[in-house]
């Protein structure tokens, strides 16, 4: 066989099994991309998009293809948890970090990709907002509340806090809510020809809002990408996103890493879990902020074998995500080893 012919079949391989629908096709862009997770605040000493936008030249010799740049609107203030404060308790949804630079710089971050032929992706935050944001004062019928009246933070099925002190539940029985959530999101297509959005905790938001902002955003930019943060299948094959997260098969990589699984368990998740997958693709990785945050680092949970698994996470039929600074890792294995026999403390 030759290898123009194999590299063909290659193709037709992974077009069968990332295939979208006629009602939310796959960017052709988007085909065989991948994705390289931006967590500004923290990725250069100045904490600013401009500083970033410097890196774009090595992460495109790099080979980087979409950016996905975590929440880069203003934090509340109210209830904020730490000093800093979570990017995920939005305070506008149609404003720039004042600590991160201005729309400006946004502006240029994107217009710089774009002429690199890199995409950028948007982390949104739709099932709640900061306790400070307008709507609280001026819709509050947009939130959900207690018996008593008051707006409550999100809680669980069974109506517990989910410990989310520093956010704001939103209530997506109201019509107004929906309509000014999609036109938050148009906004930034709109004003800036962002290419897609990354969904936070897609499945706490119902189903048929997602068909709806789907579409509006389809009607907007054809070519609009969607990931959700969410490993539910209905999702993807309901339509409303190209991209769920491998959650199940990233805890298969670090129970193999740990000896505790083996290639049999990766069979089991292609034969049980990823064949309800009708439409769409997920996304592999070793990390994201979530998991290096709350688990620790490849290093950490991984050892030795976080390369290897790094090579199943980049191959494996979906699309591969890269973590900021996962190519280049502060601390060398040899350091860390060393770090670890010598010191009982954690090191992050």
């Amino acid at each position: 066989m030759s290898t123009q012919t194999a590299q063909r079949k290659s193709d037709e391989q992974l077009k069968y099994e990332i295939k979208g629908s006629s009602t939310l096709p796959l960017p052709e862009w988007a085909l065989k991309a991948n994705i390289y997770e931006v967590n500004i605040r923290q990725y250069t000493p100045e904490g600013t998009i401009a500083a970033f936008a410097r890196h774009l030249p090595r992460l495109k010799k790099m080979g980087v293809d979409i950016l996905w740049l975590m929440p880069m609107f203003p934090i509340s203030k109210t209830k904020r948890k730490g000093t800093l404060g979570s990017y995920y308790a939005v305070s506008d949804y149609r404003a720039v970090n004042p600590e991160f630079g201005t729309k400006s710089d946004f502006r240029s971050l994107v217009e710089q990709a774009h002429a690199l032929d890199m995409r950028i992706v948007l982390d949104w935050v739709p099932n709640h907002t900061g306790w400070d944001h307008k709507w609280i004062r001026t819709k509050p019928e947009f939130y959900n509340k207690c018996k008593d009246g008051h707006i409550t933070e999100p809680l669980n099925h069974f109506g517990e806090p989910m410990g989310w002190t520093d956010v704001a539940d939103l209530n997506y029985s109201n019509r107004e809510l929906r309509k000014a959530m999609i036109e938050d999101m148009l906004y930034w297509i709109r004003e800036f020809n962002i290419d897609g959005y990354r969904q936070d905790m897609a499945l706490l938001v119902p189903l048929d809002f997602w068909k709806e902002a789907v579409s509006a955003l389809i009607a907007a930019k054809s070519d609009i990408l969607m990931i959700a943060e969410a490993e539910n299948h209905a999702l993807a094959n309901e339509h409303c996103f190209h991209i769920l997260y491998a959650w199940s098969f990233h805890h298969i990589l670090n129970e193999i890493a740990r000896g505790h699984q083996n290639a049999h368990h990766v069979r089991q998740w292609v034969r049980e879990v990823r064949s309800g997958l009708k439409h769409g693709m997920y996304m592999h990785f070793t990390s994201n902020h979530d998991e290096n945050s709350w688990n620790g680092s490849e290093i950490e949970r991984m050892g030795e074998a976080h390369k290897s698994m790094a090579v199943i996470a980049n191959t494996l039929d979906g699309i591969p995500l890269t973590y900021s600074g996962q190519e280049e890792p502060a601390i060398e294995e040899k350091d860390w080893n060393f770090l670890k026999k010598t010191s009982s403390h954690s090191v992050s």
